[in-house]
């Protein structure tokens, strides 16, 4: 059994560093190409022609990639090729998946991070802090304490009483069926961790990655197989959500969802996984995260630069694309008066720009519907 895993420590990337140049070059290097990114079901890359460009936020003029998108016949043919996968993946055991996925976050940690963060950098629009701490990081710590605690379910979740004269016995069984893990734009560890972590527990999955974040999303895919994930256990398909949902939900083996994104998305596909239950062969698992509006409560007696600092961090930190995001302040008379001209001075002094000038602190935001909006 391995030891308790430690947080991924964070790079700082600082002026003459080798962490700086390496990224640097290697923002410029994808910079300089235009990617193909398929479909990949049951380990192969699959063109199909049907295609959508990923642009970079902050440079609409630049494309990234072409990205060949699922139609209904790669969506059935990822359904059956999860199905198919599951039995010799169960067989595998936990200690080799999880030694899977820990190679994956080696990988991460070492000869992927810098491809990793650039891309996320590019595809999502976040500034070099903000990539550290979200793809190479919080992915490599999913990574790590995900098989950490794995290991420990049947030792520390159900510990085993066996009265005088018999043998009580336990097994932990996966979902029998695929999972549909539906990601969004905002987290690249999220994108990730949605589709590798039920896959960790003998589950096997179809990959819905976020429209916007098709680029950065594919590069962790490669990540995956070449640290020794099996065909057919995750499979990756970019391509309209209504219609890999409505085809998944009919699936009679349809067995669960791992979804972060809207409210009203999540509600409907609740919805429609009610109506599905007649066709599918079982229960299926509905877990999901839904965003929100963070709020700041200033007690009078605070700490009036923390505050400060806290306001700006927490409200235009990744422009305020994530759930934690502060929405609103509540902050007694007394505090205000002392903070309001500091506030309005540091928020004015914010840089904004392009993701590869290390000194912006916020850079676009990731489409035009969140422009609008």
């Amino acid at each position: 059994m391995s030891s308790h895993p430690t947080n991924e420590p964070i790079l700082n990337y600082e002026p003459g560093s080798k962490h700086k140049s390496d990224l640097k070059k290697e923002i410029n290097k994808q910079l300089s190409e235009v990617l193909e990114i398929p479909c990949i079901v049951n380990g192969k890359k699959i063109y199909t022609n049907n295609t959508v460009t990923q642009v970079v936020p902050h440079n609409h003029k630049h494309i990234l990639a072409n990205v060949h998108l699922a139609g209904k016949k790669e969506i059935e043919e990822a359904c059956k090729s999860a199905v198919k996968a599951q039995t010799d993946w169960i067989a595998l055991g936990m200690e080799n998946r999880a030694q899977i996925f820990e190679k994956c976050a080696d990988l991460l940690a070492k000869k992927w991070r810098m491809k990793i963060n650039a891309a996320t950098m590019l595809n999502q629009s976040k500034t070099v802090f903000q990539a550290e701490v979200d793809a190479a990081c919080e992915l490599i710590d999913f990574w790590k304490f995900n098989a950490h605690y794995a290991r420990e379910f049947h030792d520390q979740l159900q510990p085993l009483v066996s009265p005088e004269g018999t043998l009580n016995t336990t097994e932990i069984r996966p979902l029998e069926g695929f999972i549909l893990a539906i990601t969004p734009f905002n987290f690249t560890s999220i994108a990730a961790n949605l589709p590798s972590a039920p896959a960790l527990v003998g589950c096997t999955a179809i990959w819905k990655p976020s429209r916007n974040s098709y680029y950065s999303n594919y590069l962790l895919m490669q990540l995956m197989m070449e640290a020794g994930l099996p065909n057919g256990v995750i499979n990756f398909l970019p391509g309209s959500g209504s219609e890999i949902s409505e085809t998944a939900l009919a699936n009679p083996d349809f067995a669960g969802i791992h979804f972060t994104g809207s409210t009203g998305v999540f509600q409907g596909i609740w919805q429609r996984i009610a109506e599905a239950l007649p066709s599918l062969k079982g229960y299926p698992r509905i877990v999901g995260e839904t965003g929100g509006k963070d709020f700041v409560v200033a007690h009078p007696d605070c700490d009036k630069r923390g505050l400060l600092v806290a306001l700006l961090r927490g409200s235009f930190e990744y422009q305020g694309q994530k759930c934690s995001a502060a929405s609103r302040a509540y902050i007694p008379e007394s505090v205000w008066n002392g903070i309001n001209e500091d506030l309005i001075s540091e928020i004015n002094k914010i840089k904004m720009g392009d993701c590869n000038d290390f000194t912006n602190f916020m850079t676009a935001v990731i489409d035009k519907r969140a422009f609008k909006k």
